[in-house]
């Protein structure tokens, strides 16, 4: 709560606001840091999305030549193989065509280094006729699985299946085959070329991708026919459930997508393209730690520079702040020092209470607010009885003691924040009651001269055995053209009429009608 001295202050001017200084330098400091920060985010996040979108340009273009290679390698198997068939229907491959058909598929498989060779199968799997110079012996191949697809089915169409080992040689083929009828359009037998599995080894290796990148050439149903890494154990294994084969290529035959590998569970931007021309899917992929390598090299060199950065706009607002910090306490200490300079010069060091110079400042401020208001303004004078007989009776050391047990007494009895209580001058006290009339002014009155008899303050000078006080009052409106030298002036008249009708009681004055009236209380 405002003390009547802080209005005071307030109303001259001197209250001031600081600015707060430190506040505004931390708020400084943190939003320089938080931009650094923000803009070093900013420039990060769009060099990874750039890096990301040249990969995945590059993982397109690299699925889009695998898938044309890979188209090409398994049209030119199948252009002869249909040649092949076309003419085993036409001319059949009895015993007198067989030695033309050997040498034919011997030239065919030459001609093309991605074939393994080329066997012709009768209707029980029997080999009739290879590219190599002995038939194989066994059992023959009425197991495989494209022999029991072309026996199940009558479409002339190339059938990709499954890698196998070539019981020929045990090497790793992938078959593609045709289905072989009688004139009559009867199953007669599978023609088959074996691609090399090497084949698409060496493919793969003459594209240029990092040490985790990997390559495969897979079956739309998800079966593995080849990869790089090449790892044998992995070849004819199920991608089915990978992330490729259960959720992209439902969605979409060609794209890019960043995941972890079933297969080992490494990061990586892969590109898939499915073939238009046979059920087969490639897809090339790059890890993501080789794809943001120089991103991952860019991030710490420009996150190290913007640390050193901030640390340095710390450091230099931490000394910023320190002075700040010494300047407000400074300023602080000059607060106090004025406060108390003002104290000293507007109270009363020995009683506590506000001196002459408080009380012709207010009084200025209460004329000009009860004219602005027409509210009543009170004043009591009073005066310690006998006091000059007290000092030379007790000495002025219990003289000073007895002014400050008065003063307190006087000062006990102003419950109001508004109310203002005076040394005016030795002995002499004021007390300035805003907003009150002359029955209030007489009440407190009353308050103060009972609040000095009850401290019972040894007095052998006076008929009453103890200290007393007189009190006078008036009570007026101000105008706005009232004389501050007449409103004490009456005051003081009722307190000498007080102590002239026998000290230790109150007493008004009212001003009737241009004459003088004087009112004594004795209680």
């Amino acid at each position: 709560m405002p003390t009547r001295l802080d209005e005071l202050c307030h109303a001259q001017g001197i209250a001031l606001k600081r600015i707060p200084l430190r506040n505004a330098a931390v708020l400084f400091i943190g939003a320089v840091c938080l931009c650094l920060c923000a803009l070093l985010y900013l420039q990060l996040e769009q060099s990874r999305r750039h890096d990301l979108s040249q990969a995945q340009v590059a993982s397109s273009n690299l699925t889009r030549a695998m898938a044309q290679q890979a188209e090409d390698t398994f049209m030119q198997a199948d252009l002869v193989l249909t040649s092949l068939v076309d003419w085993i229907q036409a001319d059949g491959f009895g015993s007198a065509q067989r030695p033309r058909l050997q040498k034919t598929f011997v030239r065919r498989v030459q001609a093309l280094d991605q074939l393994h060779g080329i066997l012709l199968f009768d209707q029980k799997g029997q080999w009739v006729v290879t590219s190599f110079e002995a038939l194989p012996r066994g059992n023959g191949v009425a197991d495989r699985e494209y022999f029991r697809f072309h026996q199940q089915n009558i479409s002339s169409v190339a059938h990709i299946g499954p890698a196998i080992r070539s019981r020929e040689n045990g090497e790793w083929i992938i078959p593609i085959s045709k289905r072989v009828n009688d004139r009559k359009g009867q199953f007669q037998g599978v023609l088959l070329a074996g691609i090399k599995m090497s084949y698409f080894e060496q493919f793969f290796k003459g594209f240029s991708i990092d040490d985790n990148g990997a390559m495969f050439l897979a079956l739309t149903d998800g079966t593995l026919l080849a990869r790089r890494p090449y790892v044998q154990a992995q070849i004819g294994t199920s991608l089915a459930k990978g992330e490729i084969f259960q959720n992209l290529l439902p969605r979409a035959t060609s794209g890019n997508a960043m995941f972890a590998s079933e297969m080992d569970s490494i990061v990586r931007l892969h590109g898939y393209r499915q073939l238009e021309a046979y059920p087969l899917v490639v897809s090339a992929a790059s890890s993501r730690d080789s794809i943001l390598a120089d991103w991952y090299d860019t991030a710490f060199r420009s996150s190290a520079i913007v640390v050193l950065v901030i640390l340095g706009i710390g450091l230099i607002g931490w000394v910023f702040i320190r002075q700040v910090r010494v300047g407000e306490q400074v300023e602080a200490d000059l607060r106090q020092a004025q406060q108390a300079l003002e104290l000293i010069a507007t109270h009363d060091s020995l009683t506590g209470l506000a001196n002459r110079r408080l009380f012709e400042r207010a009084l200025d401020i209460e004329f000009g607010r009860g004219a602005r208001q027409q509210s009543p303004l009170s004043l009591i004078m009073l005066d310690i009885d006998f006091f000059k007989r007290y000092n030379d009776t007790y000495g002025h050391v219990v003289g000073d003691h007895c002014l400050a047990e008065v003063a307190r007494a006087v000062k006990s009895c102003c419950h109001r924040k508004a109310d203002l209580a005076v040394r005016y001058g030795g002995e002499e006290f004021a007390v300035l009651l805003p907003d009150t009339d002359i029955q209030g002014a007489m009440n407190l009155a009353e308050q103060i001269r009972r609040g000095v008899m009850d401290k019972n303050i040894s007095h052998s000078g006076s008929p009453c055995g103890y200290v007393t006080v007189s009190l006078g009052c008036y009570s007026f409106v101000p105008t706005g053209r009232d004389s501050v030298e007449v409103f004490i002036q009456r005051a003081d008249a009722a307190l000498y009429q007080a102590k002239h009708s026998g000290r230790n009681r109150s007493a008004t004055l009212s001003v009737e009608g241009g004459a003088q009236a004087l009112v004594r209380s004795d209680r």
